[in-house]
């Protein structure tokens, strides 16, 4: 007489199989995402930012550990138009909305690198501005939106470690409203920076990590 406990055994190797076939299927659309992402990167993107996010231009962002849902809502503003760009426009036209949000991911657990500020005393100044604002102008702090450190929120950008430069040119764009994709805090405070308050806290951020 058959045993009874040989339609569970069967019960179990099945489930079994089925475990196993999943697991194997995994693996192979995790390669397909990364054979995309790996693609798109070559090919487009390390021109201006570097394969892991670290540009060497202080012209061009650095991407390295920027928030992965931000990235992909700028990519998706570059290709709609909301956020102008001459150069970032073409790069975007052919990717899709699963795109940008593997790149997000990408650029997102990129390793992230401490960088030196060039002028440490004027970095000093920038500090003050950064965690505390200047209560004189009306000046809210960085820190109230972007955190002490500068990681930013899924929302807001990573701050840390970004080039002085690039930093001073988006706050000049808010200042003109030649960037109008992010809300209109920024411009709200950009405007009343002075240059001294601009530079010293773009040279502060550069230094976060």
């Amino acid at each position: 007489m058959p045993s009874a406990r040989l339609p569970v055994a069967r019960l179990f190797v099945t489930a079994g199989l089925a475990l196993l076939g999943a697991a194997l299927a995994m693996p192979a659309d995790a390669t397909s995402d990364n054979a995309r992402v790996e693609e798109i990167v070559q090919g487009k993107c390390f021109i201006c930012h570097g394969t892991d996010g670290e540009s060497s231009s202080p012209v061009f962002p650095r991407l390295a550990g920027q928030n992965a849902a931000y990235v992909a809502r700028q990519l998706a503003d570059y290709k709609s138009g909301r956020r102008k760009s001459d150069a970032m426009r073409p790069m975007v036209e052919d990717l899709t909305p699963a795109d940008f949000q593997a790149l997000g991911v990408y650029y997102a657990t990129r390793q992230t690198h401490a960088h030196k500020v060039d002028d440490p005393e004027l970095a000093q100044m920038g500090r003050f501005i950064y965690q505390r604002g200047n209560p004189y102008s009306g000046v809210a702090a960085c820190a109230s939106c972007h955190g002490a450190t500068g990681h930013g929120t899924e929302t807001l950008p990573r701050l840390a470690g970004q080039h002085a430069q690039y930093t001073e040119l988006q706050l000049r764009q808010f200042n003109k409203r030649e960037r109008t994709n992010d809300n209109s805090v920024m411009h709200s405070i950009a405007v009343k920076l002075t240059e001294l308050e601009l530079k010293a806290v773009a040279s502060y951020i550069s230094g976060l990590n």
